[in-house]
């Protein structure tokens, strides 16, 4: 797996994002979709655990790190990607830093000890709408997380959770 291997894995992924949002804000709805299709259970969904994985064991993914998590922006946004940014975190019993999401933030949950959660939340998809923050948690364990944000928007805080 190359970081262009790993773009054209996440494009059909973002292509089938944007026809579902067709043009709306992103919601609850769409972590609904996601988990139905795209789910824990699914291939696609392993594969790109498998693809995440691999890179940050290489270091192509999340390869800065601070405050006790590793973290890094793998991909801008860009037209094959709808417009989204990707981002992928390795969190372990740690919480990173507050910020909002102007327009929004898509969340695939990939745990790598048992039963590890984001805030709260399993294996899985988690869609926060635009104007949401927090300060992003994984407990039981460690994560990796993937970030889609609609055009790379983050505005990180000086607030807490």
């Amino acid at each position: 797996m190359t970081p262009a291997e790993f773009r054209n894995l996440l494009t059909p992924l973002t292509q089938a994002i944007a026809q579902q949002l067709n043009g709306q804000a992103l919601s609850a709805r769409l972590g609904q979709w996601l988990n139905q299709h795209y789910g824990p259970a699914s291939a696609p969904y392993q594969a790109i655990k498998q693809a995440c994985e691999t890179g940050v064991q290489a270091g192509w993914l999340a390869q800065y790190e601070g405050s006790g998590l590793r973290y890094g922006r793998i991909f801008k946004p860009a037209d094959d990607l709808q417009g989204f940014s990707v981002d992928v975190v390795d969190m372990n019993n740690v919480a990173g830093p507050h910020h909002v999401h102007p327009e929004g933030e898509i969340d695939l949950i990939m745990p790598q000890d048992g039963d590890a959660l984001f805030d709260g939340t399993p294996a899985g998809w988690l869609v926060c709408p635009p104007g949401s923050a927090h300060a992003p948690t994984v407990t039981q364990g460690r994560a990796l997380v993937l970030y889609l944000l609609p055009q790379g928007r983050i505005e990180f805080t000086t607030a807490s959770a």
